[in-house]
């Protein structure tokens, strides 16, 4: 058996055997927001090897149903506005990459039942209500209204009782020639003192 194999097996066991110990995220109602650095960029395409973006201001709340230590669903809602830089050396073509939007959906969590650092990634589906611009030299599109997402997230629960997270999200809009996401952090507060 190889010194790397016996290590994951270890690992394996003791994970099986102690994660009945651990609470990464409780059953229970809380209410989580986030706030971070928000980021739009155009989608790549073979034909479009141009990814331009736009940066600005990332919060989200959510309202988390805890089903079992592992896995909770959570109804969230937000807000982003991104703009591109207008500086000549970063863009001197003048592209632009810019969302100003509310979003809405339900996603779920998977988290690992780790005290202290619990890994968690989410998925789910969603719908973004604003103004996406995109200009590059293949795209020319301005957008208003709604607009489907998927989003996606992984991150990092933290803290005795895993109320302080850290992570990155991403939102692929299913029409629309842009994605947007944030790395943010964010704080649970327990509903039921």
């Amino acid at each position: 058996m190889t010194s790397t194999f016996r290590k994951i097996l270890i690992i394996f066991i003791f994970t099986i055997f102690f994660s009945n110990l651990a609470k990464a995220q409780t059953t229970g109602r809380f209410i989580k927001a986030s706030i971070g650095f928000g980021s739009s960029t155009s989608n790549y395409e073979e034909e479009n090897p141009e990814i331009i973006d736009g940066s600005g201001f990332f919060a989200q709340g959510e309202y988390i149903i805890g089903v079992t230590k592992w896995f909770s669903v959570r109804p969230y809602a937000g807000v982003i506005f991104t703009s591109t830089s207008k500086d000549a050396v970063k863009n001197p073509q003048g592209y632009k990459v810019e969302t100003n939007a509310f979003f809405l959906g339900t996603k779920v969590r998977l988290c690992a039942p780790i005290p202290w650092i619990a890994p968690f990634i989410e998925t789910g589906i969603g719908a973004s209500i604003g103004s996406f611009e995109t200009y590059t030299n293949y795209v020319n599109e301005k957008k208003s209204g709604v607009v489907p997402h998927i989003p996606i997230s992984i991150g990092l629960a933290l803290g005795p009782k895993n109320n302080i997270e850290i992570g990155a999200t991403f939102y692929g809009n299913l029409s629309g020639e842009q994605a947007f996401g944030a790395f943010t952090a964010g704080y649970t507060f327990p509903l039921n003192w």
